[in-house]
């Protein structure tokens, strides 16, 4: 009989975060899947897990993901985690998602931590519906990719970097307009959280008055 494959979330910022779920699982399954096994070290010292870590991220998940499903047959349990948030959600995970799907693997993922929906909720836009962008693409297609989303209706949430923000909320700005409606959240969960709302102009303002740190979560509405 096949082992179960579990996509346990960890905190975004604050270790408290984790579900009582969460550290049960990761204490009973054989092993752990991570992405920086020292990142995720802290994580299982401090709720005293002792289970083995196997690094798991961008760079091997193609080669890993055969034998991790060859152990997943052989009857082992096996969590996955990343260094915040959800697995599969801009992080390694989908994969080994398709690969369980494809193998017939029994497959659990745990509610829990993620950056978007915080962000979203305290963002004041509309969030009946919602379009999650993650990551522009780096260059190919960036441009191309911003104007298919400055055509979308919904709130766009966005994931991006401290030393790419400025980059694109002017590029936000060129597509959607100026009078466009957005929010800025960094360090969510973490001691200096902090939310900025306004225009686009108003947050590019605020942008480049400071030096932002952490992952920044963007949300975007031209249409009100």
């Amino acid at each position: 009989m096949s082992g179960i494959l579990y996509f346990v979330p960890t905190p975004v910022g604050n270790l408290e975060d984790m579900t009582f779920r969460a550290v049960k699982v990761l204490k009973e399954v054989d092993y752990i899947l991570c992405e920086d096994t020292r990142t995720s070290g802290i994580l299982l010292k401090h709720y005293e897990i002792s289970k083995p870590l196997k690094s798991y991220h961008l760079h091997n998940e193609h080669q890993a993901t055969e034998k991790v499903i060859a152990d997943l047959k052989s009857g082992q349990d096996i969590a996955i985690i990343t260094d915040a948030g959800t697995p599969g959600i801009s992080d390694p995970g989908y994969l080994l998602a398709k690969a369980g799907s494809d193998n017939d693997i029994e497959m659990i993922c745990l509610p829990g931590a993620t950056a978007l929906i915080p962000a979203l909720v305290v963002s004041g836009l509309p969030n009946n519906e919602f379009l999650f962008a993650g990551f522009l693409p780096q260059k190919k297609g960036r441009q191309t990719k911003l104007k298919q989303l400055a055509e979308e209706k919904k709130t766009i949430v966005l994931y991006e970097s401290p030393h790419k923000i400025n980059t694109t909320l002017e590029q936000i700005k060129e597509f959607f307009g100026e009078e466009t409606k957005a929010s800025l959240s960094r360090e969510i969960s973490k001691k200096f959280e902090e939310t900025k709302r306004g225009t686009i102009n108003e947050l590019i303002e605020f942008s480049k008055s400071k030096t932002l740190k952490g992952e920044i979560v963007l949300i975007v509405n031209n249409s009100i």
